[in-house]
């Protein structure tokens, strides 16, 4: 279970030292961290960065222990798509946010739809690098369920260049991985971007 965002020790000297290093972060920038409306603001920092960073209270692969059999021997890909996507850039902890396209060919098992929107979100709200991301998402699928194949990219916009250093707000950032049938077989990585096209055009 998440932990309450708001359920810090007041006494607790972490906590305690956390608000003073974001009182000193207001004081490096210019700013007085006792005027009326800045006198909250650590506090409000550290239960935002407690949610934001919620995944590192969870091991992800515990989603996909249940499994299901009783799918009339299903053996074709299963993609989730358009599966929202907000993280944080490990280097300079501004967001990085976008769409997971998540697939797998089940081999006997299959995972609640759910649970693989639950892994990927499980491994974004911790600090990330968008190329980390993807492979945890398909190492994960991949080590527990032991499917014949794991497809999982990413497309991501990252605020690191969007709104500092080059300053380049259209630009989007892709990653992938494939493994097993969707490696190895043109086939089904034609099947594949052909659903994700599908799903983000309309069935026409």
């Amino acid at each position: 279970m998440a932990p309450d965002v708001n359920d810090f020790n007041p006494k607790d000297p972490e906590y305690l030292a956390a608000l003073s290093h974001v009182r000193g972060l207001l004081e490096f920038i210019g700013e007085n961290p006792d005027r009326e409306g800045l006198q909250e603001t650590p506090a409000r920092v550290l239960a935002a960065m407690r949610e934001h960073f919620v995944g590192y209270n969870e091991d992800p692969r515990e989603h996909l222990l249940k499994t299901f059999e009783e799918v009339e021997g299903y053996d074709e890909v299963v993609l989730v798509s358009d599966i929202d996507v907000h993280s944080h850039c490990e280097h300079h902890l501004v967001p990085f946010v976008g769409k997971a396209h998540v697939a797998y060919i089940p081999r006997g098992r299959v995972v609640g739809l759910s649970k693989l929107a639950r892994v990927v979100e499980g491994y974004a709200k911790r600090l990330q690098v968008q190329e980390k991301l993807t492979m945890q998402i398909a190492n994960a699928i991949n080590e527990v369920l032991e499917p014949n194949g794991v497809a999982v990219i990413l497309q991501c916009q990252h605020f690191c260049m969007c709104h500092r250093g080059i300053h380049k707000p259209n630009a989007w950032t892709t990653t992938s991985k494939l493994t097993g049938a969707f490696l190895k077989n043109p086939s089904s990585r034609l099947e594949l971007f052909q659903l994700i096209g599908m799903n983000k055009n309309g069935t026409d």
